[in-house]
């Protein structure tokens, strides 16, 4: 079995405390696993990008933790349509 580095610890530690925090909003959970299961696939080398978002996810556990949050907010690009 690996061990797992600082970072990764660090990381696992925030996906619990996340899933803490979500456990009584609902619609949060789902949304938290999906996240975290698709920044999942970022290169364990791509170590700025991972620094970025780990940051990013604590301000917004700051937020979660906040009893005035009810949902929350999404940014995407809207979807081309490659049949015109």
């Amino acid at each position: 079995m690996s061990r797992h580095s600082k970072m990764q610890k660090q990381v696992l530690a925030l996906y619990r405390q996340f899933l803490q925090a979500g456990r009584d909003k609902p619609g949060f959970i789902p949304r938290i696993r999906d996240e975290f299961r698709e920044n999942s696939r970022i290169k364990k080398k791509d170590v700025m990008h991972i620094e970025y978002l780990f940051r990013r996810a604590q301000r917004q556990l700051e937020q979660l933790r906040d009893v005035n949050t009810k949902q929350l907010g999404s940014f995407s690009k809207p979807k081309t349509d490659k049949m015109t």
